[in-house]
């Protein structure tokens, strides 16, 4: 069966149409010929699917512990949600606007101290070359101290873990305009982040042809089988990671799992503003009520004219998802109008971007409340579920493959340099 899917290339005969697959992925349709070949195989203790900055935290993670790891990205690095996040490093409080803290915010606690000492250099992984867009993020209340701040800054939960922002921390267009806090969360360049988590495993990482993935069963093992380079190649791997965000739900179908766990997907229509009017601007806009999400999260980033952007979420890009890009448009321009009255946001570029941030499926759809994965035989599916556990993601499957007895091993071959996958950009770049 010469010419499609992971077997193609593997007949050298001239007209070879027919060929039973000799690894059993195709029903034979007649014996093998003379002209077959079977693919280089190779072996490794885990495969992980998805350049991510999951996927890349873990391999950097298991690389660490000694494992011999490889990453497969069918397109870019970060080319997903990755490269088009905000970037914040939050701690949680974000998920506490309604006074409470919750197990997002539990789960999340810890992770600025932890990715701030990466970024120092002394972490578990070397971020130092990273580029931190913002030291720290502000929480904004708005024009006036709204019901919704003073639920927050009143309850005993909050106490202590957030206080006034110092005059000069504040930007200019939020001075004397409202109560303004600084939170321990910070923003980092997430181009730099995916270059950071990625130049260290260049020899790790392989593109592999979209498509061609194809899992050939062992009783509950696995052998895949890719085309790397336009080449098919087999690889048997002790464990299979899928950390692909949305794709994971193919991988699910192409391993065969029997009992393959849920997904759920939580779109966003994010919006991106350029004008060279644009101060820098880190913050979140509470809501009038008791709202569980921001009105309003803003990033400041430079786009590839070196002109300054804003890059709109929160509630605005939850709520988006159901509108047309000229709705959404239309709402983020009144929201910027009604909290920023002397801007003059007409004359500027705006842009949508729709994103789907991929999950466990939870009753109801509820937004989980931390990193989590499911394993069936050599199968892990992971989700981060948001950019700031990803390093909790790599302690839960590194704890896994200890309590499965997977340690590290030593394997003769290692898979030969092909290409590497080219980096995503920011879509407001």
């Amino acid at each position: 069966m010469a010419g499609a899917g992971p077997c193609a290339g593997l007949c050298a005969g001239p007209g070879a149409v027919n060929c039973r697959c000799a690894c059993g992925i195709l029903e034979p349709a007649q014996p093998v010929c003379g002209n077959y070949r079977m693919p280089p195989s190779y072996s490794t203790d885990i495969v992980i699917f998805g350049g991510g900055v999951a996927g890349l935290w873990l391999l950097n993670r298991l690389t660490a512990e000694g494992y011999q790891a490889i990453l497969l990205e069918r397109d870019r690095l970060g080319g997903g949600q990755s490269i088009n996040s905000q970037g914040i490093i939050h701690g949680g409080l974000k998920f506490a606007l309604h006074g409470v803290l919750g197990g997002a915010s539990r789960a999340t606690a810890d992770m600025p101290r932890r990715w701030r000492d990466c970024i120092k250099g002394h972490g578990e992984i070397d971020l130092s070359a990273c580029r931190v867009l913002s030291p720290h993020f502000l929480l904004w209340s708005g024009a006036g101290l709204g019901a919704g701040m003073k639920a927050f800054l009143g309850s005993k939960a909050i106490a202590g873990k957030t206080e006034p922002a110092a005059p000069d921390e504040i930007p200019e267009i939020l001075r004397g305009r409202g109560a303004v806090y600084r939170l321990p969360d910070f923003v980092l360049d997430s181009s730099s982040l995916i270059e950071a988590l990625s130049a260290p495993q260049r020899k790790q990482i392989q593109r592999v042809d979209p498509d061609s993935s194809q899992f050939i069963h062992f009783g509950d093992k696995r052998n895949l089988r890719v085309r790397i380079d336009e080449e098919p190649v087999e690889i048997q791997a002790r464990r299979y990671v899928f950390c692909a965000g949305e794709g994971n739900e193919q991988l699910i179908e192409q391993a065969g799992l029997t009992r393959p766990p849920g997904c759920q997907l939580r779109p966003l229509k994010m919006v991106s503003v350029s004008g060279s009017m644009l101060p820098p601007l880190f913050t979140h806009v509470l809501g009038e009520g008791f709202a569980a999400n921001p009105a309003l999260t803003v990033t400041s980033h430079r786009n590839a004219e070196d002109e300054p952007v804003w890059y709109l979420g929160g509630e605005l890009a939850e709520a988006g998802a159901a509108r047309s890009e000229e709705e959404q448009e239309e709402a983020a321009k009144g929201l910027l109008r009604k909290l920023f009255p002397n801007l003059e946001i007409d004359d500027m570029h705006w842009r949508c971007f729709d994103i789907n941030r991929a999950e466990p499926a939870s009753a109801r759809g509820r937004r989980p409340d931390n990193a989590a994965i499911a394993s069936e035989d050599d199968i892990i599916v992971a989700w981060p579920t948001k950019l700031t556990l990803a390093p909790a993601l790599a302690d839960i499957v590194l704890q896994h493959l200890r309590d499965e007895g997977i340690t590290p091993e030593q394997h003769p071959d290692s898979l030969p340099d092909g290409p590497s996958p080219p980096h995503g950009r920011p879509f407001w770049s």
